[in-house]
Formats: structure tokens, sequence, C-alpha cells
């Protein structure tokens, strides 16, 4: 995992610290060794003009398909819920009440009502399955298709492949894995993750400048070892060789530093660039202004964006309405979450369409299950993978559509069951990375993309 906001503290032989640079753990910080660089660019792999882009959103706790995006107005009142439907601007799609701003922007996204996968009902195992398109087994963690995307396409130009915003999800109540890493590829293809609140009034990204305490004497010292590695290889190679740590770390040392001493990407990290009607319009929240920082990302080079919209499900207000603490009340759907996702969501697209830039950025947004479709005895729902929907904008997706749906109660897919892996496969297929491609996998054992036999949703594009 790449995080910024490490403190502990590596000396080098010379006495140079690698704190003087970024702090531990960002120092592989972009995920491409310089060798694979070359030869991905040689190939024509990077840098190849108009490729796809993709912002991932992870619902954090399963949103409730009743009561969000496949109502069911004539079924029981334990049922339906307590939301109505209202019309979108597509004839004959309609969503709740709680989103009026998606109402109007219907004809951008696609919604797949079907969704479901065979799996534990636990929190953990569907963010593994909806971001890699697998269940982790036989202790193979496997990797999530940003980091795909970063082994197989590398940076363009000064930007990291793939961004995590805000932070990792962090405890969600079965302690395994979530995901979002690099698996057996490797901690270098894992994304460069922010792991810090960019709606608190003094956000700032760690070490994107170089922190008080660097000299000028240690700054030129950086900057003579930029030089070394613009040099060659070699150099790096000769100039490191005394510190088998440091070994370890020339292959992505180039790209760290560059990150941090790049003037672009620091701008794209500022939100203060950005009017204040803007950041209004997102919304002044952990999500609103993640999916601003997206919309920056994108724009700026990087090609996958990840933005996981809460970290846990307890004591905090999310999607997970189990009805009583420490989970949410359905209410706050109304109150609170539901307008948290209807501005984010419906300024990412707005801009993205806006610019230009959403013919070639995917934008999905899923949840890890439904919710039960009858309400609980607390007056919530509780975890329910069998059905649920999910969104998909962008990217080459047609809009104004509906993929699948479910049965009377949201229960069940009643035709057109979307499983995970075909969502991986859709996700790859639209950033062109073929689905049967192998990687190098565990023990010597190349393991596709995805698997054998599942296929990208095609009646989408």
């Amino acid at each position: 995992m790449i995080r910024l906001d490490a403190e502990r503290s590596v000396s080098f032989c010379d006495g140079m610290r690698r704190r003087d640079f970024l702090h531990a753990g960002a120092l592989s910080l972009l995920g491409l060794g310089l060798t694979d660089h070359f030869r991905l660019k040689a190939a024509g792999a990077i840098d190849r003009g108009r490729e796809k882009n993709c912002i991932f959103l992870m619902l954090v706790g399963g949103p409730s398909q009743l009561d969000l995006w496949d109502m069911k107005p004539n079924a029981p009142s334990e049922i339906r819920g307590p939301y109505k439907p209202i019309r979108t601007n597509v004839p004959g799609i309609e969503i709740s009440e709680i989103f009026p701003r998606m109402a109007r922007q219907a004809d951008k996204y696609a919604l797949l009502r079907s969704c479901y996968h065979t799996a534990a009902a636990v929190h953990d195992t569907g963010h593994q399955m909806m971001q890699t398109g697998r269940l982790f087994q036989g202790g193979i963690e496997h990797p999530s298709v940003g980091c795909v995307l970063s082994k197989l396409r590398g940076p363009r130009g000064d930007a990291p492949p793939h961004v995590l915003l805000p932070r990792p999800i962090g405890a969600t109540g079965g302690n395994m894995p979530h995901g979002h890493s690099a698996g057996f590829l490797g901690k270098q293809y894992d994304p460069f993750i922010l792991n810090s609140d960019p709606s608190q009034p003094n956000f700032r990204v760690p070490d994107m400048l170089p922190p008080d305490y660097i000299t000028a004497a240690r700054t030129d010292r950086r900057r003579r070892l930029r030089e070394m590695v613009d040099g060659s290889v070699a150099e790096l190679e000769s100039a490191f060789k005394a510190s088998q740590d440091a070994r370890l770390l020339d292959d992505n040392f180039n790209q760290a530093y560059t990150l941090m001493s790049s003037a672009k990407m620091r701008e794209a990290f500022d939100l203060t660039k950005e009017d204040e009607k803007t950041r209004d319009r997102y919304g002044r929240n952990r999500f609103g202004m993640s999916c601003l920082l997206a919309r920056r990302m994108i724009e700026r080079g990087v090609r996958y964006v990840t933005i996981n919209m809460f970290e846990t499900v307890f004591n905090e207000i999310t999607w997970d309405i189990h009805g009583s603490a420490p989970f949410s009340p359905i209410a706050c759907y109304r109150d609170l979450v539901g307008p948290m996702f209807d501005n984010g969501y419906s300024s990412l697209l707005e801009d993205l369409h806006d610019r230009g830039l959403l013919e070639d950025t995917l934008v999905v947004a899923t949840g890890e299950f439904g919710r039960t479709p009858k309400i609980n005895p607390a007056g919530g729902r509780d975890h329910w993978p069998q059905c649920w929907t999910m969104l998909m904008a962008g990217g080459g997706v047609r809009g104004g559509q509906v993929i699948g749906s479910s049965d009377e109660i949201g229960a069940y897919p009643k035709d057109r069951p979307v499983a995970p892996g075909e969502v991986a496969a859709t996700i790859c297929h639209s950033l062109g990375i073929e689905p049967e491609t192998e990687l190098p996998g565990v023990q010597g054992r190349p393991i596709r993309v995805v698997e054998h036999g599942i296929n990208p949703i095609h009646e989408l594009f």
C-alpha cells in the first residue's frame, strides 16, 4: 500500500534520510519500474492517444436497491419503504425522490438492476468481488482492475496511473482484504493513496512539497540525485549499490520524486484552484471533494481513480441501514447520504461531460451488495447480495438505459443477472484491456485478468 503519511525514517549509508524525499512507503509511489516503463513505451502501450480512463466509486455499506434505483411503489409498505419514485429525463425510468439532480441526468448513465453475487453477505467479500471480479481464495489476493491497468499501461508522464481517495476502507466486520490493492502483482502496483480528508479547510497533500525542515543543501542533494536518474539507470544503481534497502527502491524512486516535484500534480491536488460555487455544487464533504479531486486527476493524466465513499460502517452514517446503532437509520438516505451522493455524482458527470471527458472516462458506482426486501424490526434493511443496482456512465457506455430487472419485491434478478466478474470484464473492455490477458501469477502460474468464460456486458455499449 502506497501512503503519504508514514513517519518511519530510514537512513542510507551516506546519512541521507529517505524521509527527505518522501515519507516511507511513498517511494514506490507510481508502481512501474524504469525498465518496465521503457519496455511498455517501446511496445506502444504508453501515451497512445485517447485511451479510456475510469473512476470507480465504491459505495461502502451496501446501498438499498429498493429505496434508491429500483423502487417498487406497488409493493406492501414493509417492502417499498418510506421513499417515492420520481421521473427522470428519460421516459420510463424512475429513481428515488432523494436524487433530484440525478433524475435530470439519467440520459448520461445506465442502471444495472440485476447485480448479484453468491458469496457470504459480508462487506469485505463484496468489496473484493466488485473491485477484482473474484473472491479471494486459497491465499491468493487478486489485483483490482486499477492495479492491472497500472501494470499493463504504467503512468502518463508525471501522473500516477492509479489514485485512491480519500482513504482505504477500514474495519467493516470481516477482517479481510478489501480488494483495492495489487495483490499478487506486488506492492509496486498498489494505488497512490491520498490518506487525507480533502473536505477539511486546511487540506494539503503531505510531502507534495518539501517539508519545512528540509534544508537547501538536502534539496540540492535531491536535485542532483534526480539528475543522476535522468542520466541513466546504471548510474542510479551504482550510486545506491552499497545499500540493499536502496536497491529495492531504485525502480520506483524516480517516479516518486517526479511526482513530488511535479508542479502539474501538485496543482491537481490544490482544490483552492476551484471556485467556491464549484465546491459547493460537489458538496463540501469527503465524498464531494473526492469526486472533484477525481475530475482534476483525470484531467491531468491519471488513468484510474478509486473513491471510497466511507471508510467503515461502524458508528458513522453510511449506506449500511440496519436501523440501529452502531449502524445507520433508513432516514439518513434522505437527510445526509442521499444528498451527498446526488451532489457529488451529478456534479462529476456534469463536469466530465462539459469538459469533453465523459466519453473517455468510465464512471462506475456500486456497493458491495444490496439490502433485504423486507424492512427489519429496527426499521432498517440488512445485507442482501442476491440482488442490487449499480450505475455505469461514460467510457463508451450508452446512457439512458436499464440493464436487467429484479422480481416484484427486488429480491432476485428477474432477467439478465449481472455477476461481479462481468463487471470487471466490462471495465476492462472499456479500458481496452483484453479480459483473457495473462498476468504473472503465483508460483510461476499465470492468472487471467478475468476468469475464463466471463464476458463484458456488451449491451451497455
